[in-house]
């Protein structure tokens, strides 16, 4: 016999929702054979049976979140009898705890989690490492969302409310199972100062998921809009605790539309920009680059480097190494607002946004990218967006990052204004380069003009860490750096 418990998808990965089973009750299971899938707040994956058998018990039902370490199935060499041990029908919580967890984590694990129809709140990217920063540090997130986000259990100050660090099991409420909230969908109720009884939900059992909160507010506003103001002199009364928004119908496609339901990504994307903009006060500068010295080097050895590397050279390992020896001169730009503080990190982990077909934006980190010379650092950018295309990504590759780049000159940009990737203070954009023409001082002084590619480099960040003569300066420092190094030298 052999225990299937939650396993560690990440060294910050705390906990995970199963999405499904591959098996049921009774099936048999190779050794290796993917039994079922969890989301993590980090990525998707399909984990493999430890064992070979029979599924003997599902003790831990689709849509649950639980620990990690927590016992999921067991696997038995004999197949068992048929009746003896179904499969627990959804929402019956019947996730055991591990001998670690105490009895508060097991009622959270049962009570306050996400079903299949709302699966459990994630964001694309860890973008401090996990010993760096304090509960206080991330914005708009309750203690939940921190914890799951550093990887700890959330024990500290303040914790003596909470259940291991976790806000409390919701009262009990209306039937079908609308009274248990994830933690996203409670922020959000509470953010609004609504009654989650007044949202109609269409989660499993009437259960009220993110998409029911955000349409009720979304109706509500579309109402408050239609509402004549009132007038100067009268005070405006304040909507009591409860109170519900006004509701209107949805809006209908027309015969001719065609509906395309957001993807999973699409809405962790959608929530993580939005609160990104609300919570940092963000300030665009842009700086032009004479790229003129980078192409003289990277043109000269562009066909033997990809015949070695198996891949091409291009701006973004210049850019991105240029950040990083500027970061040394900026160290407040790798940092993260914490509780009324700056938290400038020392070590700088690259983020950089890959395209995913489309489909979404993912940000792989280069470790410890202040360590790597050009070569080092065009592997890791590579190598990092190979994975990431072939979703083969592991949930450490992808937490951690410190300093953002999104690169999205090779569709030939002008000027992009990035959105900060919290809790992080700033984020690079490398627009197109195209020849242009420019005026360049001669060896004797005299002027003259001469056609070279060049780009913009712009920068998103947040004024509460920082004011734009920092800005300014860090990347003008970035600008000397690619148009005056002697880039052979870093090949």
């Amino acid at each position: 016999m052999a225990d299937i418990t939650m396993p560690q998808l990440g060294e910050t990965v705390v906990e995970g929702t199963i999405i499904r089973w591959f098996k049921k009750v009774g099936d048999p299971v190779a050794r290796d054979e993917a039994l079922f899938e969890v989301s993590t707040d980090k990525v998707d994956s399909e984990v493999p049976s430890v064992a070979e058998g029979f599924v003997a018990e599902i003790l831990v039902d689709e849509g649950q979140t639980v620990d990690v370490g927590t016992r999921l199935a067991v696997v038995t060499e004999a197949q068992p009898a048929a009746g003896s041990s179904p499969t627990p029908a959804p929402g019956t919580g019947t996730a055991e705890p591990t001998a670690a967890d105490n009895g508060d984590k097991s009622a959270r694990a049962t009570s306050t989690r996400p079903t299949a129809a709302e699966p459990a709140e994630a964001v694309l990217v860890e973008s401090v490492p996990a010993e760096s920063v304090p509960a206080e540090s991330v914005p708009f997130e309750d203690e939940a969302d921190v914890a799951q986000s550093q990887g700890g259990d959330g024990d500290g100050a303040g914790a003596g409310a909470f259940n291991g660090g976790r806000p409390a099991a919701p009262a009990a409420g209306r039937q079908g199972g609308a009274a248990l909230l994830s933690p996203v969908v409670r922020r959000l109720i509470a953010e609004h100062d609504l009654d989650a009884a007044d949202i109609p939900g269409t989660g499993q059992g009437g259960r009220v998921t993110r998409a029911d909160v955000l349409s009720f507010i979304d109706q509500g506003a579309a109402a408050a809009k239609q509402r004549p103001k009132p007038a100067e002199s009268a005070p405006v009364p304040r909507r009591p605790a409860g109170a519900t928004a006004a509701r209107r119908a949805p809006l209908r496609p027309g015969d001719d539309d065609v509906v395309v339901p957001f993807s999973n990504i699409r809405r962790r994307t959608a929530e993580h920009m939005v609160r990104s903009q609300a919570t940092s006060a963000h300030v665009l500068t842009v700086t032009e680059v004479d790229f003129a010295a980078v192409d003289r080097v990277r043109l000269a050895v562009r066909e033997n480097f990809k015949a070695k590397e198996g891949f091409s050279l291009t701006y973004l390992p210049f850019v991105s190494r240029a950040v990083v020896d500027a970061i040394a001169e900026f160290p407040d730009v790798n940092a993260s607002v914490g509780n009324d503080t700056l938290i400038v990190h020392q070590r700088v982990h690259l983020g950089f946004a890959v395209d995913l077909a489309h489909e979404g934006l993912i940000v792989p980190v280069v470790r410890d990218a202040h360590g790597k010379r050009l070569s080092a650092i065009a592997r890791d950018l590579a190598a990092l967006a190979a994975r990431a295309r072939s979703h083969d990504l592991t949930a450490d590759d992808i937490s951690g990052g410190t300093f953002t780049i999104t690169n999205p000159g090779p569709f030939g940009t002008f000027l992009t204004a990035p959105v900060i990737n919290q809790p992080q203070v700033a984020i690079l954009s490398t627009d197109g380069v195209r020849k242009r023409p420019v005026a360049i001082e001669l060896p004797d002084g005299s002027d003259a003009v001469a056609i070279h590619p060049v780009g913009n480099l712009a920068l998103s960040f947040d004024h509460r860490a920082f004011d734009g003569a920092y800005a300014s300066a860090f990347l003008g420092r970035c600008r000397q750096i690619l148009e005056t190094r002697d880039w052979s030298q870093e090949l």
